[in-house]
């Protein structure tokens, strides 16, 4: 896959594609554990915020006892996971963050937006949905939620917007391809090659911009690879790769055989322009050949 930013990636079985209806599970509108400063550990599900101040999410932290402070500080909080919501997919808002987060769901990173320093760039304006990978997720217990916030200036902090854990409609999701993949800039037709050494290839989280990991700057062509091994149900179905949203154009294979493309590269005949292909989803069938049950794919 070449350009931009992926927003969601499932390998799913064609059935119904029901719309985004988001219906809230859990809300999170209440006070949450808040400490400034930046510490890795503060990350973990184990660790005791017990002494943490407590603050309101859609309030600037200025406005809850800390004006005039930018950097970093950090939000925690504890929810209970019903058994009941094990078969719905799930995701966190927490509406909008001032300037830049990292997400972290019982210690797993689930996603961030906007870049902290070096390389700053704010995301204020960008409301935080996540995706919720049941893998990291405790049904029938606690979980807890770790936001790192980096302020540059002015309000700082979760300002504003809804924010819980919501379950939404979606097409049958089988198996869920998004975390962590492997990226690189620039282009190379053997980067498409099943056998191909990506080891020194750049760990980013998808979904995200690739100028979360210090590209802001960057248009041209990129690549990422995910090797996986495929979930035995999807065997004698029909399965279709969805990838969300790319920015911009796309080309996607899968153990080096070419599956889907959307719009066409710089230096192809009629190179398309304003096509708004960045906000298209994209949906792409698997020949069944292609597939290697029994061993990974990438």
């Amino acid at each position: 896959m070449r350009r931009g930013f992926l927003m969601m990636v499932w390998l799913v079985i064609p059935v119904v594609l029901l719309a985004s209806d988001r219906r809230l599970e859990i809300s999170l509108n209440r006070k949450w554990a808040f400490r400034i400063g930046d510490d890795p550990a503060w990350a973990s599900d184990t660790y005791d915020h017990s002494t943490w101040d407590l603050i309101r999410p859609g309030r600037s932290w200025e406005s809850q006892g800390y004006p005039g402070y930018d950097g970093f500080a950090w939000y925690r909080i504890s929810f209970y996971l019903d058994e009941a919501l094990r078969e719905k997919a799930l995701v966190l808002r927490l509406g909008y963050i001032d300037d830049v987060d990292r997400v972290y769901v019982n210690g797993a990173y689930v996603g961030g937006r906007g870049t902290p320093p070096p390389g700053y760039q704010s995301a204020y304006n960008q409301e935080r949905i996540y995706n919720l990978p049941h893998e990291r997720l405790s049904f029938g217990r606690e979980n807890v939620i770790a936001v790192q916030v980096y302020d540059d200036e002015a309000d700082g902090g979760l300002v504003g917007g809804r924010v819980g854990i919501y379950s939404e409609n979606r097409l049958k999701l089988f198996q869920d391809l998004s975390g962590e993949w492997l990226f690189r800039i620039g282009d190379e037709p053997a980067w498409k090659e099943k056998n191909h050494d990506a080891s020194d290839w750049q760990k980013v989280h998808v979904p995200a911009t690739w100028s979360e990991y210090g590209y802001g700057d960057y248009d041209g062509y990129g690549w990422y690879r995910k090797t996986f091994i495929p979930n035995a149900a999807l065997s004698g179905k029909s399965i279709i790769l969805a990838l969300g949203k790319i920015d911009d154009i796309d080309e996607v294979f899968l153990n080096g055989a070419q599956i889907g493309r959307t719009g066409r590269f710089p230096g192809e005949l009629h190179l398309d322009r304003n096509n708004n292909y960045w906000n298209r989803e994209r949906f792409y069938y698997i020949r069944p050949e292609l597939i290697r049950w029994d061993s990974e794919n990438v």
